[in-house]
């Protein structure tokens, strides 16, 4: 198995279950020596951004995902926006609902972010990843 393929496949997985089943997923992750977070976020995405970003950041580190370090905290932040501009592209100045997940296993970190969006009756979705490579 590939390893940059894997571990988006897991943080795609992990955004995508429900708070009860997230935990088992977590702990799943940890059993084959990942570290894994989720946080849900909701709101109006064009001015919650910083917040997104924000909420991303400090769940990694909240889990020991990540060290407080400039290059770990930098990958995260990178990763997670470019989930973020995915998703801006189809909810943009729209309220939406979700949840990002991140999961790194050795140097692979990937961010996911769902959000389903709001838009009168009509529910959509969008999804955006994004990965970084670190050193152990």
């Amino acid at each position: 198995m590939n390893k940059s393929l894997d571990v988006p496949r897991e943080a795609v997985r992990l955004a995508l279950t429900s708070r009860e089943e997230e935990r088992d997923y977590i702990r799943k992750l940890e059993a084959l020596g990942g570290k894994a977070a989720a946080v849900d976020i909701g709101g109006n995405i064009s001015i919650s951004i910083s917040k997104i970003l924000e909420r991303a950041l400090v769940a990694s580190k909240r889990v020991g995902l990540i060290k407080e370090e400039y290059a770990e905290e930098g990958a995260v932040m990178g990763a997670a926006r470019d989930a973020l501009m995915q998703v801006l592209e189809r909810s943009n100045n729209l309220n939406v609902g979700g949840k990002i997940g991140l999961v790194r296993m050795g140097n692979d970190l990937a961010v996911c972010i769902y959000v389903s969006i709001g838009l009168l009756h009509l529910n959509e979705f969008a999804i955006g990843i994004g990965h970084r490579t670190l050193t152990v």
